[in-house]
Parts: C-alpha cells; structure tokens; sequence
C-alpha cells in the first residue's frame, strides 16, 4: 500500500467513525439519540486509534493536515510530500463523509433541523466570535501537535501508541471541544462540508461556507506552530520560521478581533437607532 493509498483510506475511517458517531447521536430515529458529549469525545477517540493502527504502517498515519505541518516544521517530514499527504487527507474525508450520508441514509429525512444535518458533517461554533472561535481552534491544535509529539518521544510499547493518542483525542474533545467542535482537523472538516454541500441530503439547508475557514486556517496555523515550539523548545532548535508563522498567526488573530468587534459596534448602533 503506498502512503497515498494509506491516508485516503485511514482519513476515510476516521471519519467514518467521527462522523458516524455524531450521526448516531443526533439523527432522529437513531438508537443512540441524545447519547451526549462523551459518546462523541470517545467516539472520534477511538476512531482515530483505530485509523492508526490499520495505516500508521504505510503512511505513518497523519490523517491531518495540521499533524503533517507540524510534522514537517518539527522536521520529522520532507515538505515534498506534505501536498500528497494534504491531497489524500482531503479525499479520504470526503469519501468517509459520503460512506457516513449512505449508512444512516432513511435517518436524514426524518431529522428536521438542518443544522443537526450539518452537524454530523462539521464543526460550529456554540456561540459564533470569530476571534474566540480561531483561537480556540489554534490552541486546539497546538495542543494537539505538542502530545502527538510527546508521545512519540516516550518509549510506550509500539502497539500501545495508536491508543493512547485516541484517549489524547477523547481528551481534548471532553476538556477544549465545547467551543467549536474542536475541528483540530482541516480536512476533518472541509472534506465532509464538501460532501454536505454536494449531497442530496434532504432538507439539509445552508453549510456554513462564512464559518468555514476558521476550522481551516486555525489548525494550520496551530499545527504549525506546535510543530515549531515542540522543535525549539524540546529540541532547543530554534528557527525563524517559528517567528514568522507567530506573527503571522497574531496578525490573522488581530484581524479576527478587529472584524468581531465592527460587527459589536454596528449591533450596537443598530439597537440605539431601532430604540
């Protein structure tokens, strides 16, 4: 199996799992309605063990583009297969996406809302703030990138890694995903916003192209630097790179709070003149 091959078919069962789960948990008629947050934390938790374990062989098992970043910048990947990696991450989630919409097929018709629709496929925020919702999703993926990292250092039994990333995932999920979703994940989440965008899923409504970029640019960004600081600090390596792509994250973040905070000054002027 080449490594191509492998992050197609390992994203695909990530999603698979990921977003099955939040099928079961939210689609009407399901068995496993209303199974709660710890049923999704452990659902993509294991999931994701469950990736590893079947391609982490042949492709190293990244399923992530923000894990490849980091990878790279952490200088534990060659930056000429980084699009390949991107490429087969992306097609792999769509594909999980559209094996996911097949399975609970009868289940969409008979759910109303269209943003539990768009739920099971990707991420939102709880309350929308473009400022708070990227940061979340920055830091989300630092994280991330830091414990996978760490991980890899410590001398666990081989077999065991794959696990004890998925209880990482499961973890990040209970403690940092109530804000967005914890996307942590480009193609995690464009991949199937993709898929709800194509799909006749029926009653489905909008998906969410304004919100869209944040679980995008967030991880990227946040891999990124995880990857950097895990190098400088841990490796005593030091780069400029890292300090780029910090101010170039601080810049984007400024952004994000000047636009929020427009959007807050015209409500407000909104709600004087409708007084």
């Amino acid at each position: 199996m080449t490594p191509f091959i492998a992050e197609v078919l390992g994203t695909a069962l990530l999603i698979i799992f990921g977003g099955g789960v939040c099928a079961a948990v939210s689609l009407k008629k399901s068995f496993a309605q209303n199974g709660g947050w710890i049923v999704i934390a452990m659902g993509w938790g294991l999931g994701v063990a469950i990736a590893v374990y079947v391609v982490g062989q042949y492709s190293g098992a990244h399923l992530n583009p923000a894990v490849t970043l980091g990878l790279a910048f952490n200088g534990d990947f060659p930056w000429n297969q980084v699009p390949e990696y991107v490429l087969a991450q992306m097609i792999g989630a769509m594909i999980g996406a559209i094996f996911v919409f097949l399975y609970y097929l009868p289940h969409w018709k008979e759910t109303e809302d269209p943003n539990v629709k768009l739920g099971v496929f990707s991420t939102g925020p709880a309350i929308p703030h473009r400022f708070a919702n990227l940061l979340s999703e920055i830091l989300g993926t630092f994280i991330l990138i830091l414990g996978i990292l760490a991980i890899g250092a410590n001398k666990f039994t081989e077999g065991l890694n794959p696990l004890i990333v998925g209880f990482f995932i499961v973890s990040i999920g209970l403690s940092l995903g109530g804000t967005t979703g914890y996307a942590i994940n480009p193609a995690r989440d464009l991949g199937p916003r993709i898929a709800h965008f194509i799909l006749p899923i029926p009653g489905k409504g909008k998906s969410n192209w304004g919100y869209a970029w944040i679980p995008v640019i967030g991880p990227l960004l946040g891999g990124s630097l995880g990857g950097l600081f895990y190098k400088a600090v841990f490796k005593g390596q030091m780069t400029q790179s890292f300090w780029y792509v910090l101010v170039l994250t601080v810049a984007i973040l400024a952004m994000a709070f000047l636009v929020e905070q427009r959007k807050d000054d015209n409500a407000q002027v909104r709600s004087k003149v409708t007084i």
